[in-house]
């Protein structure tokens, strides 16, 4: 599953273009006559410390995280709000931790259920195969799943206001030595910054103008819905997963009022996109015909327009192969570096602990004024690297397994490997990592 990543762009490249499928993006080389950076161009920008691109989960984190050091940023958007769509994510401990530490956490536990434990069960008549506490067989662990929305808006809350621009699309971004370097948006606008911080997700523009790869398709597609009870939901609170041949499908318990959903499914292309929200809802019950009563009683309490379809791709970053995750004072967070699959629940977690790391790094070098910065996003890397790159190809390795559509294999899986070796304590061992706290700054005088 090698990854062999582009060779660095030249400095300045257009960014913008039609929205195209993760997985067909091609990599753009600056076409010929386009504009390079020039002092005049430069002069005119607008300056600032530090830009970052995207306010997503780890555009947010990294924002607030920066602040609780004393440094300010400046976040670029480019829709006209915070992201309300998308259903919701599984945060393990390790996640909650980077949340006490920028300090949102318990505002969130307030209104999203601690998952107690997990039901694993095959689609052939719902016949249980194992099922855990993780109190017991994973003692400490803590997991919830939140509305992705309302983590953003969470996150958010907490940055002053006008820290986030809105309606701000990036359009091309230029180095400028050790000026820093200078983006341009779709509006006309520019921007000098000294460090930019791409968290511009899967199909980021910085992450190709610094040289990387487009993400991988892994061969599965998946379906996301969050169920609606606004009496009450009945679950239990466990996550509930069931097995089929090439496909899984499972939910959890979210809220009192709400439940989250997911199919995943094998598939050779991603094939074309599907707008019609009741039609992707009537795909999705398709796969899981005949499969347990409560799952598709979840899968019909969510109203169409929650549910969304989404191809699975990740980027492995090989050593010697992948680019470095900093250029100059442009750097990746999150999803823009590496994207990974969801089987281990780690893609916004990892986002979290970037957002840290980056921020313990970077801070030092920005309010001392003559720190470098080029050494502190070195060393932010040196530390992710060690820990996102296993993490990626094991989710990777996680979800091929479990895809597995050979009915001989299947029964194996649900016969011997799933109720007799499958230990819940080891498989999260992953979760206990800590990435390090942030100290706030002190107040000023």
């Amino acid at each position: 599953m090698l990854v062999v990543a582009m060779a660095p762009a030249p400095l300045t490249t257009f960014v913008s273009s039609p929205a195209r499928h993760p997985c067909s993006y091609p990599y753009h080389r600056p076409r010929r006559g386009a504009v390079s950076a020039s002092s005049s161009s430069s002069s005119s920008a607008k300056a600032e410390d530090v830009v970052i691109v995207g306010a997503g989960i780890a555009g947010l984190a990294t924002a607030l995280s920066l602040r609780r050091l004393g440094v300010s940023a400046t976040v670029l958007e480019q829709g006209p709000a915070l992201r309300a769509g998308g259903t919701s994510l599984t945060l393990f401990k390790n996640g909650w931790r980077v949340l006490d530490s920028i300090g949102v956490a318990d505002e969130l536990r307030a209104k999203y259920l601690r998952v107690q434990g997990m039901r694993m069960r095959s689609s052939a008549g719902g016949r249980d195969l194992r099922e855990f506490s993780f109190e017991e067989e994973a003692p400490g662990q803590e997991v919830r799943a939140v509305e992705r929305g309302t983590l953003l808006a969470t996150l958010a809350s907490k940055l002053p206001p006008g820290a986030i621009s809105f309606s701000s699309k990036l359009k091309s971004v230029a180095g400028q030595g050790p000026d820093g370097t200078l983006l341009e948006l779709q509006d006309g606008r520019q921007i000098l910054s000294k460090v930019v911080v791409g968290c511009d997700g899967v199909n980021s523009p910085i992450a190709r103008w610094m040289g990387f790869s487009e993400p991988r398709f892994v061969g599965h597609m998946a379906f996301r819905g969050l169920a609606d009870y606004a009496g009450g939901q009945p679950f239990e609170s466990k996550v509930n997963y069931i097995y089929g041949r090439g496909v899984r499908a499972g939910f959890v318990p979210v809220s009192p009022t709400k439940v989250y959903w997911f199919i995943c499914f094998n598939s050779a292309t991603p094939g074309p996109k599907t707008t019609d929200a009741a039609e992707l809802k009537r795909e999705a019950l398709g796969l899981v015909r005949g499969w347990p009563d409560d799952l598709v009683a979840v899968m019909r309490s969510t109203p169409d327009d929650a549910v969304v379809k989404t191809p699975l791709v990740d980027r492995w970053l090989w050593p010697g192969l992948a680019p470095p995750a900093s250029r100059g004072g442009v750097v990746l967070v999150g999803d823009a570096w590496h994207p990974m699959t969801p089987n281990l629940g780690q893609g916004a977690c990892c986002a979290l602990e970037d957002a840290v790391v980056l921020a313990r790094h970077l801070a030092p070098a920005v309010l001392s004024g003559g720190g470098d910065v080029g050494e502190a996003l070195r060393g932010y890397e040196s530390e992710r690297w060690g820990r996102v790159f296993p993490l990626t190809a094991r989710a990777g390795l996680v979800g091929a397994l479990v895809q597995w559509g050979n009915p001989v294999v299947c029964a194996v899986r649900d016969g011997v490997v799933i109720p007799r070796l499958v230990r819940l304590g080891p498989f999260l061992e992953h979760t206990n990592f800590e990435c390090g706290l942030l100290d706030p700054a002190p107040p000023s005088a």
